[in-house]
C-alpha cells in the first residue's frame, strides 16, 4: 500500500487581522494626504481683497499728476482668422490677449498682432494637434510676442482657438 501523506492546506492570516491591516493602511493614506496637503498649502498666500472706493460711480484722476499707474496691463488683440499652411483648406480663429509688464503704445500691440498673424499662417495642422501641440503653440506665441515687444510681453493668453 502506498504511504499517502496528508497535506494540510496553508492557512493565511485571519479575517480580523486582514481588516485591522486594511484599517491601518487607510489611516496611513489619509494621514499622508493631510500632511501633503498642508505642505503644499503652506506656500500659498491669500490674495488681498481690494477695498471698494467710496465714490465708485465717479471717475477719478490718479494722484500722481494725471498719469496712469504703471503695472501689469492686459490688452486684448483683434481676432486672428486665417488659413493654415497645410492643409490650406483648414481655417483657424485665434483670440488672444497680451499681458504687458507696463502700459505700452498701441503701435507695439499692432506689431505683435501682425507678427502673430504671420506666424499662425505658417502652422501646419499636425503641429497643433493634441495637448502637447497646444503647449508648443503657446510657447511659440509667448516667445514671438516677447521678442517683437522687446521683452515687455510677459504672457500671451489664448482666449479661444477654433479650427474649421
Amino acid at each position: 500500500m502506498a504511504n499517502v501523506e496528508r497535506v494540510q492546506p496553508k492557512k493565511g492570516p485571519s479575517l480580523v487581522i486582514q481588516l485591522a491591516m486594511l484599517l491601518v493602511m487607510t489611516c496611513a493614506a489619509i494621514g499622508l494626504g493631510w500632511v501633503s496637503g498642508g505642505y503644499l498649502k503652506q506656500g500659498e498666500t491669500p490674495a488681498p481683497v481690494p477695498a471698494a472706493p467710496e465714490n465708485a460711480g465717479t471717475a477719478e484722476k490718479p494722484a500722481d499728476g494725471g498719469k496712469a499707474a504703471a503695472g501689469p496691463t492686459l490688452v486684448q488683440l483683434a481676432p486672428i482668422t486665417t488659413n493654415l499652411a497645410s492643409p490650406s483648406d483648414v481655417w483657424i480663429r485665434l483670440e488672444v490677449s497680451l499681458l504687458y509688464d507696463a502700459p505700452q503704445p498701441t503701435e507695439m500691440t499692432e506689431q505683435v498682432h501682425q507678427d502673430l498673424l504671420a506666424f499662425v499662417r505658417t502652422l501646419k495642422l499636425h503641429q497643433i494637434e493634441g495637448a502637447s501641440g497646444y503647449q508648443h503653440l503657446k510657447a511659440d506665441l509667448d516667445e514671438r510676442a516677447a521678442l517683437r515687444a522687446g521683452g515687455h510681453v510677459k504672457q500671451v493668453l489664448v482666449r479661444t482657438m477654433l479650427l474649421e
